[in-house]
């Protein structure tokens, strides 16, 4: 079934994930268009408005044919979200080895570049384009431990920023959210001691999301924006 494009249509990576679906039921719910990518795991949900696409973003060649079946639904996106990511470590650097480093650098930082520049050419025709970033907390306040994370997530909040600055005078927007724990069922699972309390809840963040991405935000490029819940 074709899709229907809306005046808004959004590239959501990461779209079936415990943040993802949250994200894509706000701006659903707005009225805009979704197309959301995953990995694996289950397929997000049918909507008329929504199209799901099967991806790997660490391989740079998926994200040209992600923007390239959007364009072929005669969908231009004006709004990247990019929520992929992964978290791996536990380990003192000199412990960390090649595959947490890679996987970290893959997962939190090189998914993110390639989703970013194959999708650039179609936000900027728009006139409008806004790209918002998903990164943690730990990009700005290191952990011990988390060396492989940490580095990964950092260096996507200056991608961001770099971004941002190459983005002025456009009409374009790049900005990064960066979360504590998300109360998802996931994290949930891997922390079954934790206070859920602190965590901060996917519907808050994307409520965040959802402002940058709206025209009330044209003003608001570069920032790095801190929401951690009770945490």
């Amino acid at each position: 079934m074709p899709l229907e494009c809306s005046d808004r249509v959004v590239l959501i990576t990461g779209a079936n994930g415990g943040l993802g679906v949250a994200v894509t039921k706000t701006f659903l719910d707005a009225g805009a268009t979704v197309v959301g990518v995953f990995r694996g795991g289950a397929e997000p949900a049918e909507h008329p408005r929504f199209m799901p696409i099967q991806a790997d973003l660490t391989q740079s060649g998926e994200a040209g044919r992600v923007v390239g079946s959007v364009l072929a639904q005669a969908c231009r996106p004006d709004t990247l979200i990019h929520l992929v990511g992964g978290f791996a470590g536990g380990q003192p650097v000199s412990a960390t080895d090649d595959a947490t480093w890679k996987r970290m650098l893959d997962l939190n930082l090189n998914a993110a570049f390639y989703t970013i520049r194959a999708a650039m050419p179609a936000l900027l025709a728009t006139g409008r384009g806004r790209i918002v970033a998903v990164g943690s907390r730990t990009a700005v306040d290191p952990a011990a431990g988390l060396s492989a994370y940490g580095a990964s997530k950092a260096a996507l909040v200056a991608l961001i920023r770099t971004l941002a600055l190459e983005l002025k005078g456009t009409g374009a927007t790049a900005n990064a959210v960066l979360p504590s724990v998300i109360d998802t069922p996931a994290n949930r699972a891997a922390n079954p001691g934790a206070d859920y309390s602190q965590w901060v809840a996917p519907e808050a963040i994307a409520r965040l999301i959802r402002w940058l991405a709206s025209a009330a935000a044209s003003e608001i490029n570069g920032a790095v924006i801190p929401i951690y819940g009770a945490a």
